[in-house]
C-alpha cells in the first residue's frame, strides 16, 4: 500500500461504521423487535394493551412507506443538501442557529449540531457531524403516576429513525409532576418527525406500575420543538406510538406509515371500546365486558386483576355497610385506566357518600318505614347539609309563585310550552280561572296575548308502577295550566292530573282548599321528579354524552382536531355513567329502592322519550324558540345559557375554520363523517324522525353539531344537575314516590291524608341521600373553558382557547352581578361552576 493510503481511507471507514444503516435500512423495519416482551411490542393509543393495541412491527415500513420515505428524502435533499462529512482547513468554530426556541417544558436552549473532536492529537480529519435530539419528559403531578419500569424511546422521521434509547439519568426518573431531560444522538438527522414510540418495560425485580405521561417535547437539532401530547395512563409493558401534536385530519395526511398508524389505531380502540344493548329503545352504551376480557386475556395476564366478589353470583349485586342498595361490584373492578376516575375523585365521591349514608343508618332514618308524623321532622333530615337555596325552598315551598318559579329556573327549566289555544283533553273555562285573572282580561285574551304556558307529563300515563316497602305505588300524568302576570310572575292557574278529563279526573284550582290545591301541585312535583330524574337529566345529558363519547374513541384518532375538541368534554364520563348503572340501574338498586316506578319505569320513560327526542329539543337556541319562551321575564336559565352556547359557538366556528376551511373538506373527511354517523345510528337509533345529521356536508352543520354536544356535555348538564340537593332537600317539593292514587274528587285532603300520600321516612332519606351525591361535584374538577392537558400545540387553536377562557370570564362577572339583586340567585350557569363534562 503506497505511504498515506491507510490514513486516507481511515476517514471512510469512520464514517461507515458511525452511520450504520441506511435511512431505506433503517425504515425497512430491520431494527430487532422487542422479543423479550413475550409477544409483538406494541403501541397504544390510551394504552392497557389491547385497548389500542398497534403492532410495532407493522407499522406501515413497507415497501410503500419506503418509496415514500425515498421521494420525501430527495425533496428535502434539494431543498437543503445536508452535508454530514466536511473537511474544512482549519476547523471551524461552530456557528449559532437563527430563529431558535427554548423547550417550553425545561425552558432549555436548543442545541446545535455536536462536531466530534479527533480522539487522538494532531488525527488529520474530522469526524461526522452528530445530529443530537433533546428531550423534555413530563409525568403527569397525580397520585401514583410515576413509575419504576424502564422507559425507552424511538424517534421515526421521514428520513430515518433513531436508535432505541433508554432514558436513565442519575436519582429516580418519572416521578409525578417532573420534567426529566434526556438527549438521543443519531448519525444523521431524521428529517421530519413523524412518530415517537415509548417502550415500557420490566426494570429489575420490581413490579410493573403504571405511568401517566403528559407529553414530551423534542428539540431537535435545527432548535426545532416538536410536541408530542400523551395524556394518559400507560400500563403494563408495552410500545406506545405518538404523533407530534398538529392536529391533521386524515385528508391531510399521505404518508402509508401515518395513514397505517390511524388505521390501526382506531382498530385497537374499537376492539376495547364495544357498543352494548342495555334494553329496547335505549340509546347504546360501553360494553364494560370488554375491559374484563382483556383483563382476562393470556396475552395479558400480567394485568389481569381479581375480583373481591363470588363468581358464583352472576348477578354481582352485593349489599356494602351502610348503603341501602345492592351494587353491581364485577361492572366496577374492570375499568379502562384512561376512563376511570382519579384516585382524589374516587376518595372525594367516598367522603361524600360515607359518611352521610352511615349517618342516616346509625339515627334509624334508613330502616324506619312509617309515615311522616308532621312536616317540619322533614328539617332534620339533613341538618348540617343546609344551603340558602334549601332554607329559601323550605320557607317558599307552597307558595304559588316558587311553583310557578322553578319552570323556569328549577332543575327542569325545559317544560314549559306557550299555547295560544287549549288543548281539547284540559278543558278549563274562563269563570274557572277568572277570579286569579282579575276584570280587565280574561283566558282568551291571555291566550292571543301569548301569556298561557302548558306543561303536559303525557308520558306518564302508561308508565307502569312498583311496590315499596311492600306496598303499590302510584303515578299521575298531569296537564298544568301556567298563566304570566302582568307582574312577570309565572303563577298556575289550574292542575289535571290526568290527560282523560272527566267526573273522576278534577280540575284543581288556586280557589280551592288549601290542602286540595297542595296536594294537586304536590303530585305535580312528583311527576316532575319522574321525568326530569329519567329523561331531562340522565337520558338528555348523561346517556347521549356517553354515545357521544363511544363514538369519539371509536372513529377519531388522537391526531384528529375534533378529537382534541371534545376529549375533554368527555372526561370521566363513562367512569360516572357505569357506576350509575352499577348503583341506581340495577335490580334492587336505588331506582328501585326510592322510585313510584322502578326500574322498569325507568328504561320505559327514557325508550319513550328517545323515541320523541328532536334535533330542535337538543339545540339551545332551537329549542326556546319552538317552545315559545324567548319573552318570559326573569328566565334566568334562558339568558344564561344562550350567552354560553354564543360563546361555545365561536370557539368552536373559530376552531372548525382553521381546520375545514371548505366544504369539501367536512365531506371528504372519512373519520368524520364515520364519527357523526355511529352518534346518528348508536345514540339515535338511525331515526330519520329525529332530525339528527346522519352527515356533515358544510363548516356550519359541523359548528351546529359540535356547539350542542359541547353545550349539552357541559351547560346543560350543570343545569339539571347541580340544584338538585337545593331544590329536592325538602322533600315535599320533590317527592320520588306517591303512596295514595290521585285523588278523584275535591275536598277530602286533610294534614293526615297528604302525609300518608308521601314517601315513607326510609323513602324520603335514601332519596335524599342520592340528590346529595349528585350535586356534590367530587374533587379534580375542570370547570368550562380549562384545559390543562395541551392537546392542541398549534398557535391558532390556543388563541382561540384564550378568547373563549375570556368570554367565559366576562359571562361569570355578568352573572355574578345580577345576581346581587336577587332574592334567589341563579348560579347553575355561571362558568366556574360549570364541569367541562358529565363526571357526577
Amino acid at each position: 500500500m503506497p505511504p498515506g493510503a491507510f490514513r486516507r481511507c481511515l476517514p471512510a471507514l469512520y464514517f461507515a461504521f458511525l452511520t450504520g444503516p441506511t435511512p431505506e435500512q433503517r425504515m425497512s423495519g430491520t431494527q430487532a423487535p422487542d422479543t423479550h416482551l413475550g409477544e409483538s411490542a406494541r403501541g397504544t393509543g390510551c394504552v392497557r394493551g389491547k385497548q389500542t393495541s398497534i403492532r410495532v412491527q407493522d407499522c406501515g415500513r413497507g415497501e410503500g412507506a419506503r418509496a415514500a420515505s425515498r421521494e420525501l428524502r430527495r425533496e428535502r435533499a434539494q431543498e437543503h443538501p445536508r452535508q454530514s462529512w466536511a473537511l474544512p482547513q482549519p476547523y471551524p468554530a461552530p456557528q449559532p442557529l437563527a430563529e431558535t426556541q427554548p423547550c417550553p417544558a425545561c425552558r432549555s436552549p436548543p442545541p446545535g449540531r455536536l462536531l466530534l473532536r479527533p480522539a487522538l492529537p494532531g488525527h488529520p480529519f474530522l469526524l461526522p457531524i452528530m445530529a443530537v435530539y433533546r428531550l423534555c419528559v413530563t409525568t403527569g403531578p397525580y397520585l401514583r403516576a410515576g413509575t419504576l419500569d424502564n422507559i425507552s424511546v424511538t424517534l421515526v422521521g421521514t428520513c430515518g429513525e433513531s436508535p432505541k434509547k433508554r432514558l436513565d439519568r442519575m436519582g429516580r426518573d418519572f416521578a409525578p409532576g417532573s420534567v426529566q431531560k434526556y438527549k438521543v444522538r443519531c448519525s444523521a438527522e431524521l428529517g421530519e418527525l413523524l412518530l415517537l414510540r415509548v417502550h415500557k418495560e420490566r426494570y429489575a425485580f420490581f413490579r410493573k406500575d403504571s405511568w401517566y405521561c403528559s407529553r414530551i417535547c423534542v428539540t431537535q437539532p435545527d432548535g426545532t420543538v416538536s410536541h408530542f401530547p400523551c395524556y394518559q395512563w400507560i400500563e403494563g409493558y408495552c410500545t406506545v406510538e405518538l404523533r407530534p401534536g398538529t392536529a391533521r385530519t386524515i385528508c391531510q395526511d399521505s404518508l402509508p406509515l401515518l395513514l397505517d398508524h390511524r388505521t390501526r389505531e382506531l382498530r385497537a380502540r374499537q376492539e376495547c371500546y364495544r357498543w352494548k344493548i342495555y334494553a329496547p329503545g335505549f340509546p347504546r352504551m360501553v360494553d364494560v365486558n370488554s375491559f374484563q376480557e382483556m383483563e382476562s386475556d393470556k396475552k395479558f395476564a400480567l394485568t389481569k386483576t381479581t375480583t373481591c366478589v363470588d363468581q358464583g353470583d352472576s348477578s354481582g349485586n352485593r349489599y356494602l355497610p351502610g348503603f341501602p342498595m345492592k351494587i353491581d361490584i364485577p361492572s366496577l373492578m374492570y375499568m379502562e385506566p384512561n376512563i376511570r376516575y382519579s384516585a382524589t375523585k374516587t376518595i372525594s365521591l367516598l367522603f361524600n357518600a360515607i359518611p352521610a349514608s352511615l349517618g342516616m343508618k346509625l339515627r334509624g332514618l334508613l330502616d324506619c318505614k312509617g309515615s311522616w308524623k308532621k312536616l317540619d321532622d322533614m328539617q332534620n333530615i339533613f341538618w348540617c347539609h343546609k344551603t340558602f337555596t334549601t332554607k329559601y325552598v323550605t320557607e317558599h315551598w307552597c307558595e304559588d309563585h316558587f311553583f310557578g318559579y322553578q319552570y323556569l329556573n328549577g332543575v327542569n327549566p325545559v317544560m314549559l310550552h306557550c299555547i295560544s289555544s287549549l288543548p281539547s283533553k284540559l278543558p278549563v273555562t274562563n269563570d274557572m280561572v277568572a277570579p286569579l285573572l282579575g276584570q280587565d282580561t280574561c283566558l282568551q285574551t291571555e291566550l292571543e296575548r301569548g301569556n298561557i304556558f302548558l306543561a303536559d307529563y303525557w308520558i306518564l300515563a302508561e308508565a307502569p308502577t312498583h311496590c315499596l316497602n311492600g306496598r303499590p305505588q302510584y303515578v299521575a300524568a298531569p296537564l298544568c295550566l301556567l298563566w304570566l302576570s302582568p307582574q312577570g310572575a309565572l303563577v298556575p292557574l289550574a292542575i289535571q292530573l290526568s290527560q282523560t278529563p272527566g267526573p273522576d279526573s278534577p280540575i284543581f284550582l288556586p280557589t280551592d282548599s288549601e290542602w286540595d290545591w297542595l296536594l294537586a301541585k304536590t303530585w305535580v312535583r312528583n311527576s316532575e321528579f319522574l321525568v326530569h330524574e329519567n329523561n331531562t337529566h340522565f337520558l338528555c345529558t348523561h346517556l347521549l354524552c356517553e354515545a357521544f363519547a363511544m363514538a369519539t374513541l371509536r372513529q377519531l384518532p388522537l391526531c384528529h382536531p375534533i378529537y382534541k375538541l371534545l376529549l375533554p368534554h368527555t372526561r370521566y364520563t363513562l367512569q360516572v355513567n357505569t357506576i350509575a348503572r352499577a348503583t341506581l340501574l340495577n335490580p334492587e338498586g336505588l331506582v328501585d329502592q326510592v322510585t313510584s316506578i322502578g326500574r322498569q319505569g325507568l328504561i320505559y320513560l327514557m325508550s319513550t322519550g328517545l323515541a320523541h327526542f328532536t334535533y330542535t329539543n337538543f339545540c339551545l337556541p332551537d329549542s326556546l324558540r319552538a317552545r315559545g319562551v324567548l319573552a318570559i321575564p326573569n328566565y334566568h336559565y334562558r339568558d344564561d345559557g344562550l350567552k354560553i352556547w354564543v360563546a361555545i359557538e365561536s370557539f368552536v366556528s373559530e376552531i372548525v375554520g382553521y381546520y375545514y376551511p371548505s366544504d369539501a373538506s367536512v365531506q371528504q373527511d372519512s373519520e368524520l363523517q364515520a364519527w357523526v354517523g355511529e352518534i346518528f345510528a348508536q345514540a339515535f337509533l338511525g331515526r330519520e324522525s329525529s332530525g339528527f345529521p346522519s352527515r356533515l356536508c358544510t363548516p356550519g352543520e359541523m359548528v351546529k353539531f359540535l356547539t350542542a354536544i359541547i353545550f349539552n356535555c357541559s351547560a346543560q348538564h350543570a343545569a339539571v344537575n347541580s340544584g338538585q340537593h337545593d331544590f329536592g332537600a325538602w322533600m315535599p317539593n320533590a317527592p320520588s314516590s306517591m303512596r295514595q292514587p290521585p285523588p278523584q274528587t275535591k275536598g277530602t285532603t286533610t294534614l293526615k291524608t297528604y302525609l300518608d300520600t308521601l314517601p315513607e321516612v326510609n323513602i324520603s332519606c335514601n332519596n335524599l341521600l342520592l340528590f346529595w351525591l349528585v350535586s356534590q361535584e367530587p374533587k379534580d374538577q375542570r370547570p368550562l373553558g380549562t384545559y390543562p392537558d395541551e392537546h392542541f400545540t398549534e398557535e391558532a387553536p390556543r388563541q382561540s382557547i384564550a378568547a373563549f377562557q375570556s368570554r367565559l370570564a366576562q359571562i361569570s362577572r355578568d352573572i355574578r352581578e345580577r345576581n346581587q339583586g336577587l332574592a334567589l340567585p341563579y348560579t347553575y350557569l355561571d362558568p366556574p361552576l360549570i364541569e367541562n363534562s358529565v363526571s357526577i
